[in-house]
């Protein structure tokens, strides 16, 4: 295994030892890492996942995928991938359990919203979003001086959490699309990107950022068989599947061509024709499950050999161990491709319905109902803990930065709940 440093393990605020154990108990047997992946399991950050969309609404169908189960299943194949490649498994999970905790209500949709209702504060992204929570927003250890450190991670658990590290603008000026902290927050990426000699994610996070797509594709595939809303009769359907494949190229990246090429490695599956014949039975519950299974083990053992024939990284070739800033995560083609086409039937069969359209239009009025509500109101319109951080802001766009941070903590549940209030105040008032 990846031997982390001092450095890796490093907190930003010093913690003491815990003061209330029994007499002769014993000191705290957990490393560091595995302490990290404890904070994270039990914030409630994470625990909010579980009224946040995935692809379809939480409470649509009696068990749908939620952000928060999906986050569950990203660590669980991360810590698989992580222990194969020699790093630390509790870093490694803890990146799945932390990938989405930035999340807003609504998933991408709300997310699009928000970054509309901040843009006079530097606008908003999920995984910027996962920084402030775990570094600021999620009430954990306070210093004496009452600044907040959130779960006050290690660097190394951090830095495995980052899958952009970048802030929103450049030196040049320029800005992107995709960033993982916010431009106030730059210090905090340049603390936790301590060590890296170069832009890459960490290891963890590489291996993070592929098992969401694998748990994405594999997972959500096998929810719209479940539910009738996906067919994966289009394997065999060359007009419809080439039509599926521009789609696919366009909204995830790739070569159509590629994408084609890659169903016809899944149709020779014996698991892929098995549930392309669901009929809701109990063996075809078993069969969609024997499916999953064995396409997660496909592409995680596929990409624990490619990376270790290319990094010739293991102690019988003398090589150099992969952890952190060391390495990089190889995905073989013929995996990648699979997998997008697998995410692209996913999801674009639901993007596409014209019910789930005209929902979106409704999420979005929320947000933008909500924000205008809390601004208007603040700050007795906002929670306690957010209500302090609003009356120490320095500037109009900190104060809106402090409202876009409660809205995006919401879970859909409240989220609806203030709508519906706020919609009732302003028929009061006309």
């Amino acid at each position: 295994m990846y031997q982390y440093s001092p450095a890796d393990s490093a907190r930003r605020f010093e913690e003491t030892p815990k003061g209330s154990e029994l007499q002769r108990s014993q000191a705290d047997h957990r490393s560091a890492f595995s302490r990290d992946r404890a904070r994270v399991l039990h914030s409630a950050a994470l625990r909010r996942l579980a009224d946040k969309t995935q692809v379809v609404g939480p409470r649509d169908g009696d068990t749908p995928r939620t952000r928060l189960t999906h986050s569950l299943e990203v660590a669980q194949i991360s810590r698989g991938l992580g222990a194969g490649l020699g790093l630390d498994p509790d870093l490694a999970e803890l990146a799945g359990l932390c990938h989405d905790i930035g999340h807003p209500p609504y998933g991408h949709n709300g997310e699009t919203a928000l970054n509309q209702v901040a843009a006079d504060c530097g606008g908003f992204e999920g995984n910027a979003q996962t920084l402030r929570i775990l570094t600021r927003l999620e009430p954990k250890i306070v210093s004496p001086e009452g600044e907040s450190f959130g779960l006050n991670l290690t660097r190394a658990a951090l830095d495995a959490a980052c899958k952009y590290p970048r802030t929103k603008t450049n030196p040049d000026g320029s800005h992107n699309t995709k960033y993982g902290a916010y431009d106030e927050d730059r210090e905090l990426l340049e603390w936790l990107r301590a060590g890296h000699a170069d832009q890459q994610p960490s290891m963890e996070a590489q291996v993070m950022d592929w098992c969401d797509d694998i748990a994405y594709s594999v997972h959500d595939v096998e929810d719209g068989i479940v539910s009738g809303r996906v067919d994966l009769g289009v394997l065999w359907d060359l007009v419809e599947l080439a039509a599926l494949a521009e789609k696919g190229a366009r909204a995830f990246g790739g070569d159509p061509t590629e994408l084609i090429d890659a169903a016809g490695g899944l149709r020779d599956l014996a698991v892929v024709n098995a549930a392309a014949d669901f009929d809701g039975s109990l063996r075809g519950y078993a069969g969609l499950k024997r499916m999953t299974s064995e396409l997660v083990g496909r592409y995680v053992g596929a990409t624990i050999g490619a990376t270790g024939r290319t990094a010739g990284q293991t102690p019988e070739d003398g090589g150099e161990l992969l952890g952190r800033a060391h390495g990089r995560l190889m995905v073989p083609e013929q995996a990648l491709a699979e997998v997008t086409l697998l995410k692209t039937i996913a999801v674009l069969y639901v993007m596409d319905d014209p019910g789930h359209i005209a929902r979106q239009d409704r999420q979005r009025d929320r947000i933008f109902r909500v924000f205008d509500y809390l601004m208007l109101g603040a700050p007795g319109s906002l929670d306690p803990m957010f209500r302090g951080w609003w009356e120490e802001a320095d500037s109009e766009a900190a104060r809106q930065r402090v409202i876009v941070d409660q809205l995006a903590s919401m879970t859909e549940s409240r989220l609806e709940r203030l709508a519906r209030h706020s919609a009732g105040i302003s028929s009061f008032l006309a």
